[in-house]
């Protein structure tokens, strides 16, 4: 029996309805139709926000976030969030989005509509059998950490050079494959939640997606495995850093002549990525079968890697479903919740509405915002003072030469177009995004 959360309506004019959730999601509660969960317009609902409350789940957990509604979200008859009388302007500042986890049995209160939450934690017989549904083990070579002896972590066959950064997620590391002389990334991430043997496996089944991926704008995954609470892998090392880092030097944004150009190699990988052949994807009863195509969810300028090819730079999307699957070994603040504007500011609407089943049009709206961000140094919509997913849900784009008049008005439409994601996205497809940027060059 696998993980699933549900909800259940106990009180209200829908009393008696349930929906289920058995994998990582996001679902939105409130009065406006596309949430997932739409209460009725009517006088006991008046108190309820058109996009009240997120639901972020990854059965058996489950997180409720408030929009910043005027009457809050309640939970177990009481507040999330409620202010201390004498709250200092910190706390304040940490209440203005409230949040918390729920638990089995908790009581979700919006006007007079009552939810129920029921949590069921996976079984020792769905763990068995979808762990041993794919063995997935550490490429020739070994890859297995051993004792380390210094401040560096020791992966035998590798020899770890320095740090290059690190984050909630873990580090990175730059090594030296010991046998090939080959320069390398090193990646090892400590999740929350590693106890289950079916997140591990999800986690390695991502990993060997991801492998499956060949193409020269895409980083690639070269081993793997798990060992002791660590994920671990390595990657081709992309000595440019990523564009960050690049937008850094030239002063804190780019020149078209150069942005364009590294975005048209983003838009050639993410082609290739969309109709892929992947070996392991889970299909509605569970069982596994080759898929076609991967949806990155997370494209951003700190997942554009870069090299060199003589005078050029060469951009390679990284973390390709690394952070999806990383996702699924427990919550990550820094993917669906916290205050911070950071994905969201990469993220179109549908994704927030329908994270579980965003097609690969939600990465070519990303690629568009990224292109936005590398061209003004702004994300293209306004998060002050605002929960940073209701923007997402509520404000449209704010126009490109509204942020930077100095950028050819042919271009800045067309950037402008592919930001469109209300009532749908402009552009379904990578190569349709491409001509339209090449023709306004």
């Amino acid at each position: 029996m696998p993980a699933k959360v549900t909800l259940t309506i106990i009180a209200g004019s829908l009393k008696g309805q349930k929906v289920e959730f058995d994998s990582r999601t996001t679902c939105i509660i409130g009065r406006h139709y596309d949430c997932e969960l739409q209460l009725p317009s009517d006088e006991a609902h008046s108190i309820v926000s058109r996009y009240h409350c997120l639901l972020d789940i990854n059965p058996p957990q489950i997180r409720i976030r408030d929009f910043g509604s005027r009457n809050g979200t309640f939970v177990n008859t009481k507040k999330i969030g409620q202010r201390p009388s004498h709250a200092t302007p910190e706390q304040a500042r940490q209440m203005q989005f409230p949040e918390c986890d729920l638990q089995d049995g908790d009581k979700i209160r919006l006007g007079n509509t009552v939810f129920c939450v029921s949590i069921e934690v996976a079984g020792e017989s769905d763990i068995g059998n979808e762990t041993t549904a794919v063995a997935i083990a550490p490429a020739a070579g070994g890859l297995k950490p051993s004792l380390q002896t210094s401040n560096l972590p020791a992966i035998e066959g590798h020899t770890t050079l320095r740090e290059l950064g690190r984050g909630g997620r873990g580090a990175v590391y730059l090594a030296r494959n010991n046998q090939t002389g080959e320069e390398v990334a090193l990646k090892l991430m400590l999740p929350q939640i590693a106890a289950n043997p079916r997140d591990v496996d999800w986690f390695l089944r991502e990993v060997e997606n991801t492998k499956a991926l060949n193409h020269p704008h895409v980083v690639q995954l070269k081993e793997s495995g798990y060992s002791d609470d660590i994920f671990y892998f390595t990657l081709e090392y992309c000595a440019g850093g990523n564009a960050v880092h690049l937008m850094r030097q030239r002063g804190g944004k780019l020149p078209v002549s150069e942005a364009v150009p590294l975005i048209l190699q983003v838009l050639d990988g993410l082609a290739y990525a969309h109709t892929a052949y992947i070996p392991y994807v889970k299909l509605k009863d569970g069982s596994l079968d080759r898929g076609k195509g991967l949806v990155h969810r997370d494209l951003k300028p700190e997942n554009i890697f870069l090299s060199t090819a003589g005078n050029s730079i060469i951009a390679k999307i990284g973390d390709y479903g690394l952070a999806k699957a990383f996702d699924l070994a427990g919550f990550s603040n820094l993917t669906m919740s916290g205050t911070k504007a950071g994905t969201p500011g990469f993220m179109p609407r549908q994704q927030v509405i329908n994270f579980k089943y965003v097609k690969p049009e939600v990465d070519i709206w990303a690629t568009a915002a990224t292109l936005y961000y590398m061209l003004t140094g702004s994300y293209p919509r306004d998060f002050a003072g605002k929960d940073p997913f209701l923007a997402v849900l509520d404000d449209k784009p704010v126009p490109l030469r509204v942020r930077d008049a100095s950028i050819p008005q042919k271009l800045a439409e067309v950037i402008d177009l592919a930001l469109i994601d209300s009532p749908a996205i402009y552009f379904k497809n990578a190569a349709d995004f491409k001509q339209a940027l090449s023709s306004a060059l």
